[in-house]
């Protein structure tokens, strides 16, 4: 499990407020080098970001701003957008400027302190826990920590396929993922996600032949319609008038057959479209898996994913 220390940014600690609520809380900081979290609320024209603390400011010059920054391998508008967001930062000291004392603040140091520390300590098969930070066609990015953000590529986020990772996630959502592979050489963190969200026959055993289900369409074939029962789980109906992608639908279980890893469906009734994304449940709550199957034991179809270094 990660430190508490390097949550993601927009996840707040209680026992950062002793930190915050005073000048000498922040000049404890700056000495004890603690990891704190609080809002943006202006980047100037030069690109410097200012947190406001009540009793004083705070101050972050550009090249402070994130890692990468002085390298040239993070753009401006990685700044500009974190004006209104929970940031991390470290106290580095205390100046006067305009008249005032600020404190001078650094998340580039925050978020060098927690990559190191994400290097050092993920291994393959690791549950984390994650922010969405904002997403592509090709995957979904999250914060792990301090705003050190790694990527979900789409096709790892469930075994149902979906067009886009909107479709499944929405940007601040707080969920989990499961190390694939972390590099250090290329600072590149892979995770994946449809792990955890059940094999084939926990998601089978929520429903029953002869029910009617809501569903979502998710492919329309030559061969049938792709109608998605739960983000891994779907089954097959035939093909019917009217069927778009990304709608409801109402849908009778017609069979259940685990030995082909099937679910045959019918569409009965065609709802609205789908304008938010479908709610998951997880299925594996600790914090390491060495092994998951997806295929029922009945399957002559093998679906397996083994996590090593």
């Amino acid at each position: 499990m990660i430190q508490e220390e390097y949550r993601p940014e927009g996840l707040e600690r209680t026992e950062d407020r002793p930190y915050l609520e005073s000048l000498q809380g922040l000049m404890r900081a700056c000495e004890e080098q603690v990891i704190l979290q609080a809002r943006c609320t202006l980047c100037d024209s030069d690109h410097n970001l200012y947190v406001h603390f009540g009793f004083m400011g705070g101050f972050i010059p550009r090249e402070e701003a994130a890692m990468g920054i002085r390298e040239g391998t993070v753009k401006d508008v990685a700044i500009i957008t974190r004006v209104n967001k929970m940031i991390s930062f470290v106290v580095e000291g205390f100046e006067e400027r305009d008249g005032k004392k600020v404190a001078l603040l650094s998340r580039r140091r925050a978020q060098e302190r927690c990559s190191a520390y994400l290097y050092r300590t993920l291994r393959p098969g690791m549950v984390v826990d994650a922010r969405v930070t904002h997403m592509e066609q090709f995957g979904a990015f999250v914060d792990l920590g301090c705003g050190v953000i790694s990527m979900i590529p789409i096709d790892r986020i469930s075994v149902s396929r979906i067009r886009h990772p909107d479709h499944r996630f929405v940007c601040g959502m707080r969920i989990r993922a499961v190390v694939l592979s972390v590099d250090p050489q290329e600072g590149r963190i892979l995770l994946s996600h449809k792990e955890l969200l059940g094999s084939w026959a926990e998601n089978a055993a929520q429903f029953q032949a002869g029910q009617t289900v809501s569903g979502i369409i998710r492919s329309v074939e030559s061969y049938g319609i792709f109608v998605e029962l739960t983000p891994n789980l779907a089954g097959l109906a035939e093909l019917t008038d009217h069927a778009e992608v990304d709608r409801y639908v109402g849908v009778y279980i017609k069979s259940i057959i685990p030995e082909k890893m099937k679910v045959k469906l019918a569409i009965v009734d065609m709802g609205d479209p789908l304008n938010k994304p479908a709610p998951f449940t997880y299925y594996f709550d600790g914090d390491q898996m060495d092994r998951w199957v997806y295929s029922p034991p009945e399957s002559t179809r093998r679906m397996e994913e083994i996590f090593s270094d």
